[in-house]
C-alpha cells in the first residue's frame, strides 16, 4: 500500500524557491482536479473511508466470501457447478479473474461442499452475503454465506462467557432543534461557487443570518429530506445526510459509486440512489443501478439493476428516457408502498419485505403513466387509445394492496393526457387534449374526479373558448380551488375555479377570469388563498401577487431574468432567484406574501436555493381554526417584538445617517484646511492680492486685438477687360 509523504509549509516554500515559483501569485482556490482524479490528495470523506477500511480489513480479505452447503460433486460436474455459482454471484458484483475456488478432497477428488469467491470491492462481498445467505439452491442445499474476515472474529470468541460492557447512555442531537427558533424563522440552503450555506431568513433584520457554511460540501447538488430533518449531499463514492442542533454533522453515508440522483420517501425512512454506467462495448446498453437504503441504518434494503430501457417510462427509450423518480411512493407518509412503471405493467412493492405485492406486477396493456394520491394508497393510471381509436383511452383509479379498480373513465379522440392530484387527495384533475373531427388540430378539457365522495363522481369542464391552449394548471394546496393559464402568448388569460358552488350543487364553478396577463407559471402559497402569477423566461420575471379570497391584486413586482420561485413552508415569504443559467444578475430576492420586496442578495455562480421543509403541524384542524379566530390575542406578543425590532432598526438607521454626516463634515473640513494652507500660493498668483472674496475685486472689460495669421496672395490683373470697363 502506497504511503503519502507529508510536507510542512516551510518545506513547500523551500521547494517553490528552488523551482523559481512565487507562491504569493498562486491562487490555490482556483485549482480544480479532473473528475475522478485526486492525485493522492484525499478529501475529508476519503480519509474517513480510508480509516474505516483499515478497521474493516484487519486481515486484508474483506472482499472474499465463503459459500457453504454447496453440492459435493465429482470432477466431471465441476464445470457445471462452477457455472451455476458464477451465474448467481456475477449478478451481484464483479468476480475477479480466478476469483472462484472450490477446494477438493484429495482422497475422493470431489468438492468439499464450499467455495471461496473474491469480488472487486468489500461492498460487493457484503452485498453478496446479505443477498444469498439462506439462498435455496434445491431442497438439500441452502447456502450459508460468511465473509472470510468473519472467521478470524469467530476464532477470537472466548471459551468462557463474560457479561457485555454496559456503556452509559449519551443522548443524540436534537435534529428538530431548528423548529423551535424563538423568532419563528425558517431556514434555507444556497449553493454559490464552491460554497454551500444554510441560513436563517430574518425578515425583521432585512437580511439572512448564517447558520453553517462549508466549501466543497457536495460535488453536484444538495437536497432536503421531505420533512426537513436531513440535508443530503452527493459525492463520487455515494450520498450522505447531515443534521444537528447547532451545526451540521454527518449522520450517515450511503455507498453508491458514481451516484447521479437521489430521492427520499415521503416519511424520510428510505433513500433511493441512482447511477447510470456507460456500456463496455457498442452492442451493450447503458446499465442502471438503483439502491434503496434505510436512512437511519444505511443498510441496503433492495437493489435493482438492468438496462436503461427497463427503467424508462413505458419500458422504452434510451438513457434520456429514464424517468425520475423511477420509484414513486404511495400511501402517504407511512412509506408503505412504492411502485414503478414498466412495459405493460405497474410493479407495486411493499416495504415490509421489499417484494412485489402478491409476488406479481399489475398487468396494464400499454400503460403510459401513473401517479399516487398524496394521502391514500390509491393511484391513477392512464392508457392511450389502441387499435387506431377502436379501443378508447382510459383513466383508472386503483386501490392498493387489493389492486381493485375503484373508478374508470373512457376517453375518446385523445391526443395527450396529464393528471394532477390535489394535495389532500380530495380531487384529481385530468387534462385531456383531444383531436377535432378533422384530426388537424386539438382542443383541451378537464375531467374532475371527486375522490372522497360516494361512487367518485366525475365532472367535465371545458373552457369558454375550448381552443385555448393550456399554459399552466395548479391546485390550491389544502383547498378546493384551482387556477388555469389559457390562451395565446404574450398575454394569456388566467381563470380561477372552485369545486364548490354557492348552492352546494356539487358542480365546479368559475370565480373569475383575469384578462391579458404576462404570466406563464402559477405558484400557490402552501397555505392556499394567495398565488403568484409569474412570467418567467421570456417574460423577464414579471410577478403579480394575487389574493384569491378577495379576487384582487395585492402588488406587482419584477425580478429581472428570474428562473425560480419558491414559497417558504409557512406561506409567509417567497424567494425568487436567478441561477447560473444566466451569466448576469445571479442571486435571490425575498418577498413578503403580499408582494413587498424585503431584501436582495447577489451571488456569483448561483446554483441552488431551497427552503427547508417543515413537518406537518401536530395541531388538529379545530385547534388551527381556533387560533385563526383568536389571532389578535396571539399576535400581540409578536407585534410588540416587531415594534422593538423596528425601533432598533430605526436607531441603527439614525446611527448610520449620523456616521455619514460626520464623514461628510470631516471631508469638508479637510478641504477647508487645505484651502487655508494654499492661501499664500493664491496671493502670488493674484499679483499680491490677499483676499479670496470675489466682491472685493473690480471687474474691467479690456478689448485686445490680436493678429492670428497673415497670408500673401498674388492676384492676376486683366488690362484689356479693365479698359473696356472704364470706357
Amino acid at each position: 500500500m502506497a504511503t503519502a509523504t507529508l510536507l510542512s509549509m516551510v518545506d513547500i516554500e523551500a521547494k517553490a524557491v528552488n523551482l523559481g515559483i512565487d507562491l504569493s501569485t498562486v491562487d490555490l482556490e482556483s485549482i480544480k482536479l479532473p473528475p475522478g482524479e485526486d492525485f493522492g490528495i484525499r478529501s475529508d470523506d476519503d480519509e474517513d473511508i480510508l480509516n474505516e477500511d483499515t478497521q474493516e480489513f484487519e486481515t486484508g480479505f474483506g472482499n472474499i466470501i465463503v459459500v457453504d452447503n454447496l453440492p459435493v460433486v465429482p470432477p466431471e460436474k465441476f464445470e457445471k457447478l462452477e457455472g451455476v455459482v458464477r451465474k448467481i454471484y456475477s449478478q451481484i458484483g464483479v468476480i475477479k479473474d480466478d476469483g472462484l475456488w472450490m477446494p477438493l478432497n484429495p482422497e475422493t477428488n470431489k468438492t468439499l461442499g464450499y467455495c471461496f469467491i473474491e469480488f472487486n470491492t468489500p461492498q460487493e462481498a457484503e452485498l453478496a452475503k446479505e443477498k444469498t445467505h439462506g439462498y435455496k439452491l434445491d431442497k438439500s442445499h441452502i447456502f450459508a454465506v460468511n465473509l472470510f474476515d468473519d472467521f478470524d472474529k469467530f476464532m477470537k470468541v472466548p471459551n468462557e462467557w463474560a457479561p457485555p460492557e454496559i456503556k452509559p447512555y449519551t443522548p443524540g442531537e436534537n435534529l428538530q432543534q431548528w423548529l423551535i427558533d424563538e423568532k419563528a424563522r425558517d431556514q434555507f440552503v444556497i449553493r454559490a461557487g464552491s460554497d454551500t450555506e444554510v441560513l436563517w431568513n430574518d425578515p425583521r433584520q432585512l437580511k439572512p443570518e448564517l447558520v453553517y457554511r462549508r466549501g466543497y460540501w457536495t460535488e453536484s447538488f444538495v437536497q432536503w429530506s421531505p420533512l426537513g430533518t436531513y440535508l443530503a449531499t452527493v459525492h463520487r463514492q455515494g450520498a450522505a445526510v447531515w443534521g444537528g442542533a447547532a451545526t451540521f454533522n454527518r449522520l450517515m453515508r450511503y455507498a453508491h459509486p458514481q451516484v447521479k440522483l437521489i430521492d427520499f420517501s415521503p416519511g424520510e425512512k428510505y433513500l433511493v440512489t441512482y447511477s447510470s454506467h456507460e456500456p463496455s462495448n457498442p452492442r451493450d446498453t447503458h446499465r442502471v443501478v438503483l439502491n434503496i437504503f434505510d436512512v437511519r441504518t444505511g443498510k441496503v434494503m433492495r437493489d435493482f439493476k438492468g438496462s436503461a430501457d427497463e427503467f424508462a417510462t413505458g419500458g422504452t427509450g434510451g438513457v434520456s428516457g429514464v424517468s425520475w423518480p423511477v420509484f414513486r411512493w404511495g400511501g402517504g407518509r407511512d412509506d408503505k408502498y412504492f411502485a414503478r412503471i414498466g412495459k405493460n405493467v405497474i410493479s407495486v412493492y411493499e416495504t415490509e419485505t421489499f417484494t412485489l405485492i402478491d409476488k406479481k406486477s399489475l398487468k396494464v396493456e400499454n400503460v403510459m403513466d401513473f401517479c399516487w394520491s398524496p394521502t391514500d394508497p390509491i393511484f391513477a393510471l392512464f392508457v392511450p387509445e389502441l387499435g387506431g381509436g377502436n379501443q378508447p383511452a382510459r383513466v383508472s383509479l386503483v386501490q392498493i394492496p387489493s389492486k381493485e379498480e375503484l373508478r374508470q373513465k373512457n376517453l375518446f379522440s385523445v391526443s395527450d393526457c396529464k393528471m394532477y392530484w390535489q394535495s389532500n387527495g380530495d380531487y384529481l384533475a385530468v387534462k385531456v387534449d383531444r383531436y377535432t373531427k378533422t384530426k388537424k388540430s386539438t382542443y383541451t378539457g378537464f375531467e374532475l374526479f371527486r375522490i372522497k365522495e360516494r361512487d367518485i363522481p366525475i365532472e367535465v369542464l371545458e373552457l369558454e373558448n375550448k381552443n385555448d391552449k393550456i399554459v399552466a394548471f395548479a391546485w390550491e394546496p389544502k383547498g378546493h380551488r384551482f387556477a388555469v393559464i389559457h390562451g395565446d402568448s404574450p398575454k394569456p388569460d388566467i381563470s380561477f375555479y372552485s369545486m364548490r358552488s354557492a348552492h352546494n350543487s356539487g358542480r365546479v364553478s368559475k370565480l373569475t377570469t383575469l384578462k391579458g396577463k404576462q404570466a406563464n407559471a402559477l405558484f400557490w402559497s402552501p397555505g392556499g388563498r394567495f398565488i403568484i402569477l409569474a412570467g418567467l423566461k421570456g417574460f423577464n420575471g414579471q410577478l403579480e401577487f394575487y389574493n384569491v379570497d378577495e379576487l384582487e391584486t395585492m402588488a406587482t413586482g419584477e425580478h429581472f431574468m428570474a428562473t425560480d420561485i419558491e414559497w417558504d413552508p409557512t406561506g409567509r415569504y417567497v424567494a425568487t432567484s436567478v441561477t447560473s443559467v444566466h451569466e448576469m444578475e445571479n442571486g435571490f430576492n425575498i418577498w413578503s406574501f403580499n408582494g413587498k420586496l424585503l431584501y436582495r442578495v447577489s451571488r456569483d455562480h448561483f446554483y441552488q436555493f431551497l427552503w427547508r421543509p417543515r413537518p406537518p403541524s401536530f395541531l388538529s384542524p379545530e385547534k388551527e381554526e381556533e387560533i385563526a379566530k383568536n389571532l389578535k390575542k396571539y399576535s400581540k406578543k409578536y407585534e410588540a417584538e416587531d415594534q422593538d425590532v423596528s425601533l432598533l432598526l430605526s436607531e441603527l438607521d439614525q446611527k448610520k445617517r449620523k456616521m455619514l454626516q460626520e464623514e461628510w463634515d470631516r471631508w469638508v473640513q479637510e478641504w477647508k484646511n487645505l484651502h487655508e494652507e494654499e492661501a499664500e500660493i493664491r496671493q502670488l498668483l493674484r499679483d499680491g492680492e490677499a483676499s479670496d472674496e470675489e466682491e472685493e475685486y473690480e471687474a474691467k472689460e479690456v478689448e485686445v486685438e490680436e493678429v492670428l495669421d497673415v497670408t500673401e496672395e498674388v492676384v492676376s490683373y486683366d488690362f484689356e477687360q479693365n479698359a473696356n470697363y472704364m470706357s
